[in-house]
């Protein structure tokens, strides 16, 4: 499930978006590849067949998207992703996967992944995947949510433990219930209706949040606010 829960970048126009695939086995590549060629305003702009080789390419080509998958030789994934979104943050990263049940997902999302694609996905689904994180979505269905809800709730008692880092940047009181609601796993329709909100001004409150806590998903924000205690998780 597609859900419009990110801020988001100008989008240029004119300018297709540019996609690296990752994946270690060549047929698979193809593949995406194959399922992005016909679209006009999507480019594939290189490959890579591991994590090291994907950190290289990220870097020199600035890819919109990626496509990573979690298990590789010489770099996992997650590893590749933690760095990639440290040396370019614009970069979009969906994280390839043969099940949701994986317990890398958690720690792709933390790493900084957008959200995942199981790899046996309809190819005509993957274009709108692509442009959806492009604009700004992430690509996590409920099932995963729940997930990510129960790993935070132990990330934060695990981080009572320890003394926050200061100095935090400071949300208003409204900012910190919506992050409150993310964290729960809401949308933002469902948020809105919580807060007796429009979705505008949802989309307003979240991207205020990455601003100031200089993040480019609302995942990333909740993983941050959890470990330096500006967020308790029961």
């Amino acid at each position: 499930m597609t859900e419009p829960d990110e801020a988001t970048r100008p989008v240029r126009s004119g300018d297709p978006i540019r996609v690296l695939i990752v994946d270690d086995h060549a047929l698979i590549r193809r593949s995406l590849e194959m399922a992005l060629a016909a679209e006009t305003d999507i480019e594939v702009v290189g490959e890579a067949s591991d994590g090291q080789e994907a950190v290289e390419l990220a870097d020199r080509l600035t890819p919109d998207v990626m496509l990573m998958d979690v298990r590789m030789p010489r770099r996992s994934g997650i590893e590749a992703t933690r760095e990639i979104k440290a040396s370019v943050p614009s970069t979009r990263i969906i994280m390839l996967t043969v099940s949701d049940e994986e317990e890398d997902l958690f720690e792709a999302i933390k790493a900084g992944a957008t959200g995942y694609l199981l790899k046996n996905v309809q190819l005509d689904e993957v274009p709108e995947a692509v442009r959806g994180v492009h604009e700004g979505q992430s690509l996590i269905n409920p099932a995963m949510a729940a997930k990510l809800i129960s790993e935070f709730a132990n990330m934060s008692r695990k981080e009572a433990e320890r003394p926050p880092q200061l100095p935090v940047p400071r949300l208003t009181e409204r900012e910190m219930e919506v992050l409150r609601l993310v964290a729960k796993g809401m949308n933002n329709r469902e948020i809105a209706k919580q807060l007796f909100i429009s979705e505008n001004t949802v989309k307003n409150h979240v991207r205020n949040i990455l601003d100031k806590l200089q993040l480019h998903s609302r995942m990333e924000a909740v993983v941050y606010a959890v470990r330096e205690r500006m967020l308790e998780i029961t």
